[in-house]
């Protein structure tokens, strides 16, 4: 046996297809042996789950984030472009903000209403019953134009390089497998996948970057990894005078730098802060993980499970720059070395999986990765089928039974499986898909970002300013998106009256342009506050922690939670730190 084939061979299928039985049959238990604890069918159980340990907390929100997008297109940044695009990922410092900031808010609102929230609850409770409603809009066109989409489309890019799966049956598979387990499984199924496959993730993915370093320096991994420096530094980012600026570090400072259109300075750190603002403390994939909690349990109990969860998952966060990105840039560098052709970029950790890895452990590392794209896509189908039942269907429907919310759930997975699908084919006319992606975030972020953190430590924002925060920047951002689409990112060159004027809008860096919609949007709140009738008593009480509720939060933590949020602060630092 070829125990370095650069292929599939029969072990690597049969460890495969026994890996997958064997997660099945897992989930399947997990799921069974949780029906049984419940009397009788709960949409909430359903959609949130039931209060899971810290560290299940923490892999789920990991496996939350991590989709097909970072196995092709990190690794193909990476070594396209080096280490610039770490910005994204390097935001385990954000994740900290969730846990120690906005859990005690969220979890005040859920005693208050006396229900666990959704993100729309909170923005119907502080602003009005309009803005929680345009968040359900916008969030639900966000995943089906940046989530669905864009990991079933990555995952069939990199089922068709691995494994040889023809691109839309990879694609169309993996919607229509995560349609049916989410389903099937709901809350309680994603966690049980995430539980198994961020291990299988993390040491295979690891096993990809020591072996593709130890190849590249001829059996040595601190050599391949001076050697994979060496090529980021020398070899890429070349400018048109000739000069190489290097894709080894993360900031570009120079406006000759080729990579300085998309990582302007510090304005890049800046904006890709207001995109992990967005996401990782408003976004109700990510929230969702965290606000699952037993009937009765005490507060300090669901904040220190909560808090220490997300501490679990800043350390998780910091993984995916060494998973994915680096080992783009030492397939970038094997492939300038002449040990494979790497054509396309978007194929690197695909190729580094087949070339590097020994037979048997590519199938048992492919296991992982499949219920990586199985868990991330399962977890925006849990969101979305949660943000129409909770926010859409019961209001207008009330007093249904508990079988019908979790039926309307299922429903609404189904429906959006199918828009993911159909929208694959106008995201591929679009463009770089990476551009495309952090494009859309970019323009949707601002309006979320102003809305919340207004809304949360203001008491002075109007409901009528975070009413019309929430549309104007909305429409703002799909005006700048159709502008990109007709002027190719503002690359092409526009003729007419209408052009000429309005080059600061549509030509402006995208970057740039969100940090200043951002402040835009701040300052129009505060002047339509001005203008429009101060917010009730009830309204600021959502906002406002009693002397017992403080003591409450104080007595949620003790000094190994902030001692391990040190350590996450410390480990980000060290990053800049080495590749400013």
């Amino acid at each position: 046996m070829n125990w370095n084939s650069n292929e599939f061979i029969w072990l690597d299928w049969a460890i495969l297809v026994v890996g997958v039985i064997l997660v099945v049959w897992a989930v399947y238990r997990a799921v069974k042996k949780d029906k049984r604890q419940q009397e009788g069918a709960n949409s909430e159980d359903y959609l949130f789950g039931k209060g899971e340990p810290w560290y299940i907390i923490g892999a789920a929100i990991f496996a939350a984030n991590i989709g097909s997008e970072h196995l092709v297109g990190l690794g193909g940044t990476g070594a396209k472009s080096g280490v610039g695009m770490a910005h994204w990922e390097m935001q385990g410092w954000m994740i900290l903000i969730l846990g120690w900031l906005f859990v005690p808010f969220y979890q005040l609102l859920n005693n208050k209403l006396g229900k666990i929230i959704t993100m729309p609850d909170f923005l119907k409770y502080r602003y009005t019953q309009r803005t929680g409603s345009w968040l359900s809009i916008i969030t639900l066109i966000a995943y089906v134009l940046t989530k669905v989409s864009v990991t079933a489309y990555t995952g069939g890019i990199f089922l068709e390089f691995l494994l040889g799966v023809p691109f839309w049956n990879g694609a169309i598979g993996l919607i229509v497998l995560t349609g049916i387990f989410t389903v099937l499984s709901g809350m309680k199924g994603v966690m049980t996948l995430s539980a198994i496959q961020t291990p299988i993730l993390i040491v295979g993915s690891f096993l990809v970057l020591f072996l593709g370093l130890s190849l590249l320096g001829d059996g040595s991994i601190a050599s391949g990894w001076t050697q994979m420096m060496d090529h980021a530094r020398d070899a890429m980012n070349i400018g048109a005078n000739g000069h190489a600026y290097g894709a080894n570090h993360m900031f570009h400072w120079t406006e000759s730098d080729p990579m300085y259109q998309e990582y302007p300075g510090f304005w890049v750190f800046i904006g890709a802060s207001i995109i992990g603002f967005w996401y990782w403390c408003t976004d109700q994939h990510i929230v969702q993980r965290v606000l699952g909690q037993k009937k009765g349990e005490p507060n300090e109990v669901v904040m220190k499970r909560a808090r220490r969860g997300t501490i679990a998952a800043g350390y998780f966060k910091i993984l995916p720059v060494f998973m994915f990105l680096i080992p783009g840039m030492v397939a970038a560098a094997l492939s300038a070395k002449g040990e494979f052709d790497l054509s396309n970029t978007d194929a690197a950790f695909a190729v580094m999986v087949k070339d590097v890895l020994p037979a048997g452990v590519k199938g048992l590392v492919t296991v992982g990765f499949i219920c990586a794209l199985v868990a991330s896509l399962a977890a925006f189908f849990n969101s979305c089928a949660t943000l129409f039942t909770e926010d859409f269907y019961k209001p207008m429907r009330k007093g249904q039974s508990e079988a019908t919310y979790v039926m309307v759930g299922r429903i609404a997975t189904v429906v959006v499986v199918l828009l993911g699908m159909a929208w694959i084919p106008v995201m591929m006319s679009l463009g770089s898909l990476y551009d495309y992606l952090q494009g859309i975030q970019s323009l949707l972020a601002p309006a979320m970002v102003a809305v919340f953190f207004l809304g949360i430590f203001s008491k002075k924002i109007t409901p009528k300013a975070g009413e019309w925060g929430m549309i104007v920047g909305f429409l703002i951002g799909m005006i700048r998106l159709i502008t990109n689409v007709i002027t190719n990112t503002g690359k092409d060159v526009m003729s007419g009256a209408f052009w000429e004027h309005t080059t600061w809008f549509w030509q402006t860096n995208w970057l740039i342009f969100e940090i200043w919609l951002l402040v835009f949007l701040v300052i129009f709140m505060i002047v339509v506050s001005c203008f429009t009738p101060k917010p009730t008593a009830k309204q600021i009480e959502a906002i406002t922690f009693t002397s017992d509720y403080k003591k409450t939060i104080r007595e949620s933590w003790n000094k190994w939670d902030v001692i391990t949020t040190l350590g996450v602060f410390i480990l980000c630092g060290l990053f800049y730190a080495y590749f400013w």
